[in-house]
């Protein structure tokens, strides 16, 4: 059974009962700490329809700690508190209570060299090569993929760093238990041998539509930068490079066919001058080098 602090068995109670991106609760937290907010929900010293307080309570009583700490496994608990917290989490209005993880937790010691890439489930063959050249040669500098375990270009930019053997981190929209898409399962277990799988959900928790446009903003914070490689008009890539650019964060976009609805979304963040054109990682190296 795992060992943990009073503060991280608290901060898992909340991981377990508050969706992520609350900046009402994360406030809360930051004020009062982890372990005094569990306790004011519990006594429900907090108004019961506001901010779901009476909802969240009511999660929290229906849940014991033992129930909890079987549901983590082997998994890890990331807090923090945690020596290795991956520090820029703390620049989102709504920082995660904690983070789950499975895999290779050496991998976050490293991880002020890392970037996002980010793109379409649906994307062509030149989109899916650029994400995998893009990717090797980046993972090949030393520098850690980060990306959300989806279809395409997600797929392509993870495959990309395991076939040089670099690192690469998968944020996702469940838990690191509940694969999602289910055809990559080979892909996450590869991804939880040789790289990490990291979460703002318990290791069971499924994943839903609105849980995927939360952990955006994870990516987007992680990452010194985010590259898009192909995004429709209309996509959740999108939010992640609005996300990297409300923290002040690079966001590049690789540009692609002028009649390429694949490559709508890129040229409309280049177009809008949200995003810097790049063609090689020459042009990455000068947009988020060494800070």
């Amino acid at each position: 059974m795992n060992r943990l602090t009073e503060d991280e068995i608290a901060r898992l109670h909340l991981l377990s009962s508050i969706e992520g991106n609350s900046t009402y609760w994360t406030h809360q937290v930051q004020m009062y700490g982890a372990v005094e907010v569990v306790d004011r929900l519990r006594s429900r010293s907090y108004e019961g329809s506001k901010h779901a307080a009476e909802r969240i309570s009511d999660r929290l009583e229906s849940t014991t700690t033992e129930q909890l700490l079987d549901q983590l496994g082997d998994a890890f608990l990331l807090t923090p508190k945690s020596p290795d917290w991956p520090i820029r989490l703390n620049d989102l209005a709504a920082a995660p209570f904690g983070l789950v993880g499975l895999g290779i937790r050496e991998i976050l010691t490293s991880i002020g060299d890392s970037i996002g890439i980010v793109g379409t489930r649906n994307p062509t063959n030149y989109g899916s090569k650029i994400a995998t050249e893009f990717a090797v040669a980046l993972a090949d500098r030393d520098w850690t993929i980060v990306s959300g375990g989806a279809f395409g270009i997600d797929t392509a930019a993870h495959r990309g760093a395991l076939i040089v053997e670099g690192n690469t981190i998968a944020i996702l929209g469940g838990g690191v238990r509940t694969i999602f898409p289910s055809g990559n399962d080979r892909l996450f277990s590869e991804i939880a041998t040789h790289g990490l799988l990291l979460s703002e959900v318990l290791p069971t928790v499924p994943a839903v539509p609105h849980r995927f446009l939360i952990r955006n903003r994870l990516i987007a914070a992680i990452s010194k930068g985010t590259l898009v490689v192909e995004a429709a008009h209309r996509s959740g890539s999108l939010r992640t490079a609005r996300d990297a650019g409300e923290l002040l964060r690079p966001v590049m976009a690789i540009p692609g066919p002028i009649h390429s609805p694949t490559s709508e979304g890129c040229h409309r963040l280049i177009n809008e001058r949200r995003a810097e054109l790049v063609s090689s990682v020459d042009e990455i190296m000068e947009l988020v080098g060494p800070m």
